[in-house]
């Protein structure tokens, strides 16, 4: 296999882009060399394997069903209000549930009815609710008709996606004696944007703040703290841990947790599990950390970013262990194929450092806060932080219109309540073994190894490849790959001779030589190909090592 037509100097300086930005590149070389394949009698075309992106090939469809099959309810009851061609009235909440009982009864052919049915009845079960005004909720918000009221997460939803994530990401056992409030967002990144924002406006991080990474991670995070608007002194907290085979294990030593402790520290942003090696913290690191916070930095302000914690079975975050200290993102998206509906949460619990710290500020800086949200209310002192973040996501004066739009938040609460029936809870593993069987035919193909962990959620997964090439040929060979050649290397051969693109773990902050492959966004059989592709680049730098 001949090498990349790129020179080490080209190379060198495409890597500095972010992964997702060098993915494009790789995109672009890929393209190029599909329909350009030497020694053939005309051009033929090779399948582009794109395993840069997160974006699962999965849909869940039942609580699709669920959704569409309420939209047509939503509109009997429009209709019922004002009859007109092509205009209706808003629904009406007095006998809303009966009329949508009859409507379950009278068209039992409709797709996702009896799902539909399935989530309202368990919604009154498990939570109490008054029927008329949870379907009325249902209805009018799947119409979209009315701005969101309460503007942070609507009554019932908060209910519902409190316990979904009392499920999923606390394992049945959120804290004792606290009360989750929520923020519905436009998905997790924008979560993380209302986070950094409010955080910042609220005087709670100041600019050039020292602010702590659990690295690798997901590159926003890495390049967020680096913009001038924060200018954060950022400590990276390294997963650093081998096997004694030479594997690399992808967990915290307790020396680069222990960089916590500092209470010069004072915040410290965490995927979990994380993105790309797709693990969830180990027990011994949450308790090592929920150790050095009692005993040592209590203010430290955590954003633990969970969106893959449902393929890990028995996860719980830190958010259920450290709930005072906690900012807890969770987003829809990866779990149901929901990219393109924008679903998150920001979850904080009441009782929290940060509303102590605003309480705590001195005259000045709550003068400056007060003007700040004076026109939201007559004491502006006591709203609270996650309030605030609801406000300046829309720039506080328009506030009265802030909040996640009514049918995003409807389909929400859908996936919610569908993960808590059985048919959930089926979707759920069958989608953990689909990952899962594709992370053992990639590993098949490149003939590597991978340490046992029972708490992969195995999403992605970061291979090193410089750790192999010691593990396989010795130090060597490691040594002439970083000596020959720039750890971006392999991406470009693999792009430019077999149109295969994976992303650089470097780019999240893993080691230069790591490689990122999303198990999510192909089909299975896929997976060996990319394998098998990966282990002939690789045999290919060790032919020429020893030819030279």
């Amino acid at each position: 296999m001949p090498k990349t037509r790129l020179s080490r100097e080209q190379i060198r300086s495409f890597a500095q882009l972010s992964p997702f930005e060098l993915k494009d590149k790789f995109i672009q070389i890929a393209t190029a060399a599909q329909s350009d394949r030497p020694g053939q009698k005309g051009k033929t075309t090779r399948a582009m394997l794109n395993a840069g992106r997160g974006n699962p090939n999965w849909v869940a469809t039942g609580p699709r069903e669920a959704y569409h099959a309420l939209g047509y309810f939503a509109i009997s009851e429009s209709r019922r209000v004002w009859t007109a061609d092509n205009l209706g009235g808003m629904p009406e909440v007095e006998g809303c549930a009966e009329r949508f009982e009859h409507f379950v009864r009278t068209n039992p052919g409709l797709p996702g009815i009896e799902l539909l049915k399935a989530c309202v009845d368990l919604a009154v079960k498990r939570f109490g609710f008054v029927p008329d005004a949870l379907v009325h909720e249902l209805a009018d918000s799947s119409i979209g008709d009315n701005y969101p009221v309460p503007d942070r997460i609507l009554h019932h939803t908060e209910q519902i996606v409190r316990g979904y994530l009392a499920d999923e990401m606390f394992d049945h056992r959120p804290p004792e004696g606290q009360n989750l409030s929520l923020f519905a967002t436009e998905g997790g990144t924008a979560a993380m944007c209302y986070i950094f924002d409010s955080l910042m406006k609220n005087g709670i991080l100041h600019r050039g703040d020292r602010i702590a990474l659990m690295v690798p991670v997901f590159t926003p995070y890495l390049e967020i703290p680096e913009l001038d608007t924060y200018g954060f002194d950022v400590v990276h907290v390294q997963a650093s841990l081998f096997t004694e085979t030479g594997v690399r294990q992808w967990r915290y030593p307790a020396e680069e947790i222990e960089k916590l402790a500092d209470p010069s520290v004072k915040m410290v942003c965490c995927v979990n599990p994380s993105n790309p090696p797709s693990l969830a913290l180990s027990t011994r690191v949450s308790e090592q950390i929920v150790s050095l916070v009692a005993e040592r930095n209590p203010n430290l302000i955590i954003v633990t970013d969970d969106v893959y914690g449902t393929f890990v079975e028995g996860f719980r975050s830190l958010a259920a262990d450290l709930p005072r200290n906690t900012l807890l993102v969770y987003s829809y998206s990866k779990h149901y194929g929901a990219t393109g509906w924008r679903l998150g949460v920001i979850g904080l619990h009441d009782d929290n450092v940060i509303d102590a710290m605003l309480a705590a500020q001195d005259p000045e800086q709550k003068a400056r806060l007060d003007r700040r949200y004076g026109t939201l209310s007559l004491e502006p002192g006591r709203i609270r932080f996650i309030d605030r973040m609801v406000a300046d996501s829309r720039q506080v004066a328009l506030n009265h219109t802030a909040g996640l739009s009514l049918p995003q938040q409807t389909m929400m609460t859908l996936f919610s309540l569908f993960d808590m029936l059985d048919e959930g809870q089926e979707y759920k593993h069958r989608i953990r073994a689909i990952v899962r069987q594709r992370l053992g035919l990639l590993l098949e193909g490149a003939h590597m190894k991978i340490s046992e962990d029972a708490k992969r959620a195995a999403y992605y997964i970061e291979l090193d490849l410089l750790a192999e090439a010691e593990r396989v040929h010795g130090k060597e060979f490691a040594d002439f790959l970083e000596r020959s050649y720039e750890p971006v290397d392999p991406l470009f051969r693999l792009a430019e001779q077999t149109s295969v693109v994976l992303l650089n773990g470097g780019g999240f902050d893993g080691p230069e030589w790591s490689v990122r492959v999303s198990l999510a966004n192909l089909d299975d059989l896929d997976y060996l190909k990319i394998g098998h592709h990966l282990r002939v680049i690789f045999d290919e730098y060790a032919r020429e090592w020893r030819a030279g």
